[in-house]
Order: C-alpha cells, then sequence, then structure tokens
C-alpha cells in the first residue's frame, strides 16, 4: 500500500534494526556523543594534565602504601604454662675472673651458680672499651634510639634473624690482650632460668653470699663495666636490646650497679595468619617467618653503697603476665587494585564536576561576551562554545 513493494524495497530496512544486540540498547549506561558535538581545547587539555598528574600521585602513593604494609599489635594475657627462661649475657669486668662471683636467684627460692654454666675468660679492658658503637644507658643518643626502634619491626626482625641464622653464637675472645693493658675479665653465655621474678648479680669474691675463703681485698673493687648483651628467650645476636653495648664507669670502690628490667614475652611475624603460636614450646622449622623472643625494658638506679653493703652488678628482672604479638600484614593486590581504580575515578568524577562548574561561573560573569570554553577529554560540549546571545 505504501508503495515500498512496488520498487522493490523493504521495509524493515528503515529505521533501528530489531534484535537481541538491538534490544541491549536498552541498558547501556554509557552514552555515546557524535564526534562532530565535541571539541577540544588548550583549556580542557591544561586541566587534563592537571588531574593526570594527580592521579599518578595518589596512585603512586597507594601503592607505596600497599608495599609497606601495616603492622597490628595484639596484647592478650599469657595463657598456659611456662616453666623456663634462657637468659643470655655477655660482660666485661676490669677485674680478675677469680675475684667474680656470678649468681641467679629467682622468687621462687632457687639459686643458679651462673658462675659455673657461664665462661670466664680472660681479655683486656681496653680491647672492648675502645670499640665503635658503645652508649651509656639514658644518654639521648638518637642513633642509638632509631636501631632499637628499627629492631622492633616484624620484617626487619625476621630477615636479620634469616640472614644471620648461623650467626648465633658468641665471638669468641680475642688473644693478646696482654700487651701493656688492664686485664679484665669476660663473662659470656647462656643459662636456664626459671620463668619468674629473679636476680641475676656480679659481686666480688667473699662478698654477698655467705662462701668460704679470703675476702678480696677492697681496693680491687671495680665494678665499672661493658654490656655487649644482655637478652632473653632464644639468643639472637643480631637484635639490638635496651642494654647491648652499654658502658658504665665508676671511680669508687663501693658502688652498686642496679638495674631493673621488665621482660615481656614477643612474637614477631610476618606471616598473616599463623596456624600455631605457641610461646611455650615454639617450633622455628614450623614458620620460618616467626620469631620467638622477649622485648624489656631498662631503668638503672646505680648508686655508692656503705662500706657495710655489698657492692656490684644487680639486675633485677620481672617477666609480665602479658604476650605481645606482633604481626606485619599486607593486604592481596587485586584489593590494592581495586583502592587505585577508586582513587583515579574519584579524581577523574570530581575534577569533571568542578570543571564544569567553572565553566558556568565564567559564563555568568562574563555575561553576554563571547568566549570559547572546551572541556578537553572531560565531558562533551557543543562546537561552538560559548556564543553570545545576540548572534
Amino acid at each position: 500500500m505504501n508503495g515500498f513493494a512496488d520498487h522493490g524495497l523493504d521495509e524493515a530496512a528503515f529505521g533501528e534494526k530489531r534484535g537481541f544486540s538491538s534490544n541491549l540498547q536498552t541498558f547501556d549506561a554509557f552514552p555515546k556523543t557524535k564526534p562532530d558535538y565535541t571539541r577540544r581545547s588548550s583549556t580542557g587539555g591544561y586541566a587534563t594534565i592537571v588531574l593526570f598528574a594527580i592521579s599518578t600521585l595518589l596512585s603512586f602513593s597507594e601503592l607505596l602504601r600497599w608495599h609497606q604494609g601495616r603492622e597490628t599489635h595484639l596484647f592478650s594475657v599469657e595463657k598456659g604454662v611456662s616453666h623456663d627462661l634462657q637468659i643470655n649475657i655477655d660482660i666485661v669486668i676490669p677485674m680478675k675472673c677469680d675475684d667474680l662471683h656470678v649468681n641467679v636467684q629467682d622468687a621462687s627460692g632457687d639459686r643458679i651458680l651462673a658462675g659455673e654454666a657461664l665462661t670466664k675468660d680472660r681479655t683486656g679492658w681496653n680491647h672492648w672499651v675502645n670499640s665503635k658503637g658503645l652508649h651509656i644507658l639514658d644518654s639521648g643518643d638518637l642513633a642509638r634510639q632509631r636501631d632499637e626502634e628499627e629492631d622492633t619491626h616484624p620484617e626487619h626482625v625476621v630477615g636479620e634473624v634469616l640472614k644471620k641464622k648461623r650467626k648465633r653464637k658468641f665471638k669468641k675472645t680475642p688473644k693478646g690482650w696482654w700487651n701493656g693493658d688492664q686485664e679484665a675479665c669476660r663473662i659470656y653465655g647462656s643459662l636456664e632460668g626459671n620463668k619468674v621474678q629473679g636476680d641475676f648479680h656480679i659481686t666480688a669474691r667473699g662478698h654477698g653470699y655467705m662462701e668460704f675463703g679470703e675476702h678480696l681485698d677492697h681496693g680491687a673493687f671495680n665494678f665499672t663495666h661493658l654490656i655487649s648483651e644482655l637478652s632473653f628467650g632464644p639468643h639472637y645476636p643480631s637484635l639490638l636490646n635496651p642494654l647491648d653495648h652499654t658502658l658504665a664507669n665508676t671511680n669508687l670502690h663501693f658502688y652498686k650497679f642496679q638495674y631493673y628490667l621488665s621482660v615481656v614475652p614477643t612474637i614477631y611475624t610476618t606471616t598473616a595468619a599463623p596456624a600455631h603460636l605457641n610461646p611455650y614450646r615454639p617450633d622455628p622449622t614450623a614458620d620460618r617467618n616467626t620469631i620467638y623472643t622477649n622485648q624489656y625494658a631498662a631503668t638503672s638506679q646505680s648508686h655508692q653503697v656503705p662500706e657495710r653493703a655489698v657492692p656490684g652488678i644487680f639486675f633485677k628482672f620481672d617477666i609480665e603476665p602479658i604476650l605481645l604479638t606482633v604481626r606485619a600484614e599486607r593486604d592481596g593486590f587485586l584489593r590494592a587494585l581495586v583502592r587505585i581504580v577508586n582513587v583515579v575515578s574519584g579524581v577523574l568524577v570530581g575534577g569533571g564536576w568542578c570543571y564544569q562548574l567553572f565553566g558556568w561561573a565564567v559564563k555568568d560573569v562574563m555575561g553576554g561576551k563571547k568566549r570559547e570554553f572546551g572541556n578537553g577529554v572531560l565531558t562533551g560540549r557543543s562546537e561552538k562554545g560559548y556564543e553570545d546571545e545576540a548572534d
């Protein structure tokens, strides 16, 4: 009737084609603008460069944050029953080894003759006191504080322990100390004690506990000392503790060095969800990325004592009933990628809104003056831009 058939034409060829693909166009959430209705301008180009720079900076910052990960500190009451506590000591005193006695006594009443469990070597005092890296307790050394802070991060701790796992022995005492050097005694080694409050002390022969034998002459007292290492738990010489490399001097014979230590059982791990964290029977082979150790805080109350008192070096340690688990975590890369996409999208959308608001403001302020204002790649605008109504 309409003449299409007479001319050999098909009415279905005119208008939009019908079919499954054409029906999906109804749900298109990304409308297209014909290139004839858009334009590019230098103003939009500048805005695009600025938004691209901001997006790159924020994306790099988000990627760096993901790479660094985060640390979580979990405090909990120490559960279960623990019995033993390993004490690692390496100290040098400018006195003869035969004139020094080392003992440990804990709150349970047990007394450990640490002098028999530890090694005593004759050495030279100047060889140790002239070494680098020494510090005085509470001296406010910023470099020292940074080093101690670094040894509280799980990734650093685990990395140092794994890197130097074969160097978990005490260094050998150097030879040749007698070349004009003052004789000293190096006391070092590890000993097992009860995991309760206790005292570790070094006194002169014949002073302190009731012992047989002659008392050491008071003029030979010199409890100046250098602590190369003092730690609790498994021996990790690569980790820095508060009293490591600490030098304490005195010119008085009757002087008492008193240190108070608060020991906190600590677990460092870089595993996201360790299956077993047993601080009482740690299995180093179960998880190489988990380190069982102990941290401690140290304070000193050293002072001169009368001749009836006992001079020496005393360490009083107390075990805190808490367990600290420090875990280094890092989200999956897919989650980081989603955050980066969100950041870039937010910058582009927010920048587009600001750009349009700025364009509208300029139009209202400029009034009827002719001004072209393009949007670059942000949005589609008229080819002619803003034109004067009179035109």
